[in-house]
C-alpha cells in the first residue's frame, strides 16, 4: 500500500507532466503555501522533472527538498535571460528556505557623484540607478564613504549642504569661511569652473591619481603666476593630502585600467563562506564575505557551478557590475554567455567572467582564498559560541529545542493612548531584521498591555507562512505569561513555549552607602519562583539586548505615529499646503511648534512656500494656539 509521501510524489509528477517546455522560473512550495525554492530554467517541465529522478543522481539536500514539496507553479518568460532576471528578484523578494540567500543587511555603500546638475554633491547611496549620476564602489562600510566623501570636498571644495539648503542661502556659509567650499549657493563660482574640481574629485575615485596630480601642480604654478596665492595654496594643499593617501594605497594588480571582482570559496560540512574582492584600478577597496549554512563544497553531490552561478546571479542584481568578474570554477560556456547576456540587460554594460588567468590573476585568488579561509574559521567560532549560549538559554528554560528563532514583543503607548506592540526575531543570536513585524492595537481601549499583548499574539501565530519560534519572550512578569498563554491555547499554539521577562529592583549597601541594582527576572509556565541569571552570562546579555530591541522598535514606531499625528492635526487644515509642503516645512523646522515660533521671511526660504502662504501658515498657528489655550 503505497504512503502518503508517494501519493503526493506521483500527483506531483502528474502535474509536472502538464508544464510547457519554454524558459521560466519555477517555484516549489511547502506547508502554508509559502515557497521554499525559486528555481529557473531554459525548459521548465525538463528541469523540474529532473528533480524526481531516481535518488540515487540526487543528492541528500535535493531528496530532503523533494519531500517538503506540496505543490509546485511557474512563471513563464520570453527568454532564459529574463528567467535569470526573475528568479533574483523571486529570491530576494520571497527569501525561501532551500535557495541560496544573501545577507538582508543593507546594500552595499556606494559614492553617488549626481554629475547630471549643475552643481552636484557626492553623498552615500545604498541603491544604484540608472539616474544618469556616476557611482563608485562598492565600499567595505559606511563610515569608509562618509571619510572618503568629506576628504574629497575638502581636498576640492565641493558642497555638501542638501538641494533645499543650496537653494535658499543668500549668503556664504561657515564652510565657505574656512576655505572648504566654493559657495555656488550664492554664485561665488560658475558651473563650468565648480565642474572642474568635479573632474577631479571624480579621477580621484576612479584611481586616475598620476593624471589627477600632474593636472594640479599645473593648475597650482598657473594660479601662482597670476597671483592668486590663496587658489594657489588651495589646491597645495589638497596635492599634498591626495598625495598622502595614495601612498597608502597597496597595488595588487598591474591591471590599473580595469574594475575587477574576484570571487572564492571555503567550507566544509558546516557551511560554506564565499568571499568576494572588488579591486578597482589595481587597488583593494573593499571585501564582502557570505556565510552559506550547511552547503559542502567539497561534496560531490554539490556542483559548485549550479550554487555559484544563483549567487552571481543575486549579487549583482543591485550591485555594480564590473568589468571583469574572477571566478574559482569553470562555468561551461552556456553559463558564462548567460551571465553576460544578464549583466548587458541589468546595467547596459559589456562583462567578462574568467577561470583561466595569468599570474596577476592567480595571486589575486590566492588572496581571496586566503581571505575566505579565514572569514570561515572566524564565522564558525562565532557560531559555535552562539551554539553554546543558545543552550545555557534551552536548558535554563527547560526547552524542547534549541531556541534557533527567538521572538520577543513588547506594547508602547502614551497616557493609555495609541497603543502599539513591537515584534522582534533573533535567529542564532542575531537580529533578522525583516522579520521584524510592528502592531497598531485594534481592540483594547486605554492602557492594558495585557489585553494588547494577547490580541498581538493571536495576530501573530495566525500567520502560518511564518517559521515558528523556539521560544518567545514577553516584556512583563507573570501577568503578561498568563496572557500570552490563554491567547496562544485559543488559537490552538499550547505548542509555542513562553517565558516573561521583568525588571526586579532590590536594595543593597556597599560602605554604608545604599546602592540600587537591577535583576532580570525569568518567569517560567507552571513555576511560582522566577528563573535568574549570573550578571555576567552571555545568555543573559543576549536575552537583554533582545528584549532591548524590541523596547526600542516598540517606542520608534510610537513617537512615528504620534509625531504624524500631531503634524497632521496642526497643519492638514490649512489651505493650499500640500503634503509635499508639510514635510518641507517639518524637515526645515524640525517641530510644528518651530514653525509657529518663526517669522514669514523665515517661513518663506522654505522650497514652494512664498510669502503670502506663510503668513497664512503663521496666522493659523497663532489663532490654533489661542483655541487650545481657551479649551484648556
Amino acid at each position: 500500500m503505497a504512503t502518503s509521501l508517494e501519493k503526493k510524489l506521483e500527483e506531483l509528477k502528474l502535474r509536472i507532466k502538464e508544464f510547457p517546455n519554454t524558459p521560466g522560473v519555477y517555484l516549489m512550495k511547502g506547508a502554508g503555501e509559502k515557497i521554499i525554492y525559486v528555481g529557473k530554467a531554459k525548459d521548465v517541465r525538463s528541469r523540474v522533472r529532473s528533480y524526481f529522478q531516481d535518488k540515487k543522481h540526487q543528492s541528500a539536500k535535493t531528496i530532503y527538498l523533494v519531500n517538503q514539496i506540496l505543490t509546485i507553479d511557474y512563471i513563464l518568460t520570453k527568454t532564459e535571460v529574463e528567467a535569470f532576471l526573475l528568479e533574483a528578484s523571486l529570491i530576494k523578494k520571497h527569501r525561501p528556505k532551500y535557495n541560496i540567500r544573501l545577507k538582508d543587511d543593507k546594500n552595499y555603500p556606494y559614492i553617488r557623484v549626481t554629475i547630471n546638475e549643475p552643481f552636484p554633491r557626492l553623498y552615500v547611496s545604498r541603491r544604484v540607478q540608472s539616474d544618469g549620476a556616476y557611482y563608485y564602489g562598492p565600499y567595505t562600510s559606511g563610515m569608509a564613504v562618509r571619510e572618503t566623501i568629506k576628504f574629497l570636498n575638502r581636498s576640492f571644495c565641493i558642497r555638501d549642504c542638501t538641494d533645499g539648503f543650496f537653494k535658499t542661502r543668500k549668503r556664504p556659509c561657515l564652510t565657505h569661511q574656512i576655505g572648504r567650499c566654493a559657495a555656488p549657493c550664492v554664485g561665488l563660482i560658475d558651473s563650468e569652473n565648480y565642474h572642474i574640481d568635479i573632474k577631479g574629485a571624480i579621477q580621484f575615485l576612479e584611481g586616475r591619481n598620476k593624471q589627477l596630480i600632474k593636472e594640479l601642480r599645473v593648475k597650482m604654478k598657473a594660479t601662482s603666476e597670476t597671483e592668486k596665492y590663496e587658489e594657489a595654496a588651495r589646491i597645495r594643499d589638497s596635492l599634498f593630502a591626495i598625495e598622502k593617501l595614495v601612498e597608502t594605497q597597496v597595488m595588487v594588480s598591474s591591471k590599473d585600467d580595469l574594475d575587477q571582482d574576484v570571487i572564492a570559496y571555503f567550507g566544509d560540512e558546516r557551511g560554506t563562506l564565499i568571499e568576494v574582492l572588488h579591486i578597482r584600478k589595481g587597488r583593494v577597496i573593499g571585501n564582502r564575505s557570505q556565510f552559506i549554512p550547511k552547503l559542502d563544497c567539497n561534496s560531490e553531490a554539490e556542483d559548485p557551478k549550479e550554487w555559484l552561478t544563483s549567487f552571481i546571479n543575486q549579487y549583482y542584481e543591485e550591485n555594480i557590475i564590473p568589468d571583469q568578474i574572477l571566478l574559482p570554477v569553470d562555468l561551461t560556456s552556456d553559463i558564462y554567455k548567460l551571465l553576460v547576456d544578464v549583466f548587458k540587460e541589468r546595467q547596459n554594460r559589456r562583462s567578462t567572467l574568467r577561470h583561466s588567468f595569468g599570474s596577476d590573476g592567480t595571486k589575486l585568488m590566492t588572496m581571496a582564498k586566503k581571505n575566505a579561509e579565514a572569514h570561515f574559521k572566524d564565522h564558525v567560532k562565532k557560531q559555535t559560541d552562539g551554539l553554546e549560549i543558545l543552550g545555557e538559554i534551552q536548558a535554563k528554560f527547560h526547552l524542547r529545542a534549541l531556541p534557533m528563532r527567538i521572538e520577543c514583543y513588547d506594547i508602547s503607548n502614551f497616557q493609555g493612548r495609541d497603543s502599539v506592540a513591537s515584534q522582534v526575531v533573533f535567529e542564532e543570536g542575531i537580529p533578522k531584521k525583516e522579520d521584524y513585524r510592528k502592531y497598531k492595537i485594534k481592540t483594547v481601549e486605554g492602557s492594558n498591555d495585557f489585553a494588547s499583548m494577547k490580541e498581538v499574539l493571536e495576530r501573530r501565530f495566525k500567520h502560518t507562512e511564518y517559521e515558528d519560534p523556539q521560544l518567545v519572550i514577553v516584556d512583563g512578569g507573570k501577568g503578561q505569561l498568563k496572557l500570552a498563554l490563554e491567547a496562544l491555547k485559543q488559537i490552538g499554539r499550547e505548542d509555542i513555549q513562553v517565558v516573561g521577562m521583568a525588571k526586579a529592583r532590590t536594595e543593597g549597601s556597599f560602605t554604608d552607602i545604599e546602592v540600587s541594582s537591577s535583576e532580570e527576572r525569568f518567569f517560567l509556565p507552571g513555576r511560582s519562583n522566577p528563573v535568574t541569571f549570573h550578571r555576567q552570562q552571555q545568555a543573559l546579555q543576549l536575552l537583554v539586548s533582545i528584549r532591548d530591541e524590541a523596547h526600542r522598535f516598540a517606542i520608534t514606531f510610537h513617537r512615528l505615529l504620534r509625531d504624524k499625528k500631531l503634524f497632521e492635526s496642526e497643519l492638514d487644515a490649512i489651505k493650499g499646503l500640500g503634503e509635499k509642503r508639510r514635510t518641507a516645512l517639518l524637515k526645515h523646522f524640525g517641530s510644528v511648534e518651530a514653525i509657529r515660533q518663526a517669522n514669514v521671511d523665515e517661513i518663506s526660504e522654505v522650497p514652494g512656500i512664498n510669502e503670502k502662504l506663510a503668513g497664512e501658515i503663521i496666522e493659523f498657528l497663532n489663532k490654533n494656539a489661542v483655541g487650545n489655550a481657551n479649551e484648556d
